[in-house]
């Protein structure tokens, strides 16, 4: 991992079934993220995802790149446009910082309306994690790039 490494970019169909599911599994029972008529009630056009979807989302999207030793550090993110049913969240980062083996990455979410989430990861990669980069990034540092410890 190096500073400035772009994460490759990641689709995510946000679905009606991803946005009640994800609401149960963190035990937000809030009527908007299950039930249309509740939420247009409260004046959105449809059900919309959690923050804590969000933000499992945005964890898996760091761990699938960095490899399944990779530990998440720090979360923090801040919500903006809704995901409603039917749209795409693409998850995009940028490397930047690392200090040993530990890298701080700003990740940005946006969807059909704006910009759904942004933050920043801080995730640990151990210096004993197999060797290799995840499928589909490249496995050398481009010349002139900052080393930052493992990988």
């Amino acid at each position: 991992m190096y500073v400035g490494e772009q994460l490759p970019a990641r689709e995510i169909p946000v679905t009606r079934t991803l946005i009640v599911a994800g609401a149960v599994a963190s035990r937000d029972y809030q009527d908007v993220h299950h039930d249309a008529e509740s939420a247009r009630q409260k004046g959105s056009p449809d059900i919309f995802m959690n923050i804590l979807t969000t933000n499992g989302l945005v964890g898996r999207y760091i761990t699938d790149h960095f490899g399944p030793t990779a530990e998440l550090r720090r979360v923090a993110i801040r919500l903006g446009a809704p995901n409603y049913p039917g749209d795409t969240m693409v998850l995009t980062g940028t490397v930047e910082e690392v200090e040993g083996d530990t890298a701080t990455v700003r990740v940005v979410g946006e969807n059909g309306i704006g910009r759904h989430v942004t933050g920043t990861v801080t995730v640990t990669v151990p210096p004993d994690a197999p060797p290799g980069a995840p499928p589909g990034v490249p496995s050398e540092r481009p010349s002139g790039s900052v080393s930052g410890g493992a990988r």
